[in-house]
Order: structure tokens, then sequence, then C-alpha cells
């Protein structure tokens, strides 16, 4: 029975080590994003492949001709950097500067947390992990 205490004990301590490298990698790729040429106001929805929420104010969207489309939003989002999971909800076939996401908030169901406008989408370079 204390072995697998110790051994629970040391698995959730590994899993918050992670979640800090994690959040330190995403924080590094926040400051050290290298910007290239001007900001967009909206990116085609067929065009993202996935998305990454970097904290509070930024979300990159990784597009699938490679380019990363990084949104900093104008105001803190509360919640988004925490939970990391966002929706939104447009009738067009582009998501813009002039919409809105909502925090999805992973301690409930489906809860949602905090709608927040989104900001222009600036082509970034992320830095080579080594």
């Amino acid at each position: 029975m204390r072995i697998a205490i110790s051994l629970a004990a040391g698995a959730a301590l590994l899993a918050g080590c992670a979640q800090v490298d994690a959040r330190t990698a995403d924080r590094n790729a926040v400051t050290e994003a290298k910007v290239v040429g001007a900001p967009e106001d909206c990116v085609l929805l067929r065009g993202i492949r996935s998305t990454r929420v970097r904290d509070d104010r930024t979300i990159d969207f990784q597009m699938i001709n490679g380019d990363v489309m990084r949104n900093t939003l104008p105001n803190q989002c509360p919640g988004l950097g925490f939970d990391r999971a966002f929706s939104y909800n447009t009738s067009l076939s582009r998501l813009c500067s002039v919409d809105t996401i909502t925090v999805v908030e992973s301690s409930t169901a489906a809860s949602r947390g905090a709608t927040c406008g989104l900001g222009k989408f600036q082509k970034v370079e992320l830095p080579t992990t080594r």
C-alpha cells in the first residue's frame, strides 16, 4: 500500500514538473517569436490545423500550410492560460479580429468561462526547440 501511495505521489510530482516546463516553454515562445510581415484581420477557418494557448492573451494558430498565426488578445482573458481551451462561433468561413472566443473551463463538464475579443493575426516564426 505504501508503495502505491509513493508511486502515485511521484507521478503527480512529475506531472506537475511537466506542466511547469510546458508553461515555461510557452512563455519563451511568446517572448522569442519573430514577427513576419503585417498583421491580418482574419484567417480562413479551413486553413487552421490546430491551436496552442500560450497564456491569458496569446493563442498560436498552426495553419495547414505550416505558418503560425499569432493572435494577441487586446486584453487578458481570465482562465484562458490555465484551462488552455476555448470555443468560437462564427457564421463566416473566417475567424476575424472582431470575433470573440469563450474559455472552456476544465474544472467542470461543459462549463463556459470568460468571453473575450480577439486581436489581429500576426504571422510569427517560433524559436526552434533544442
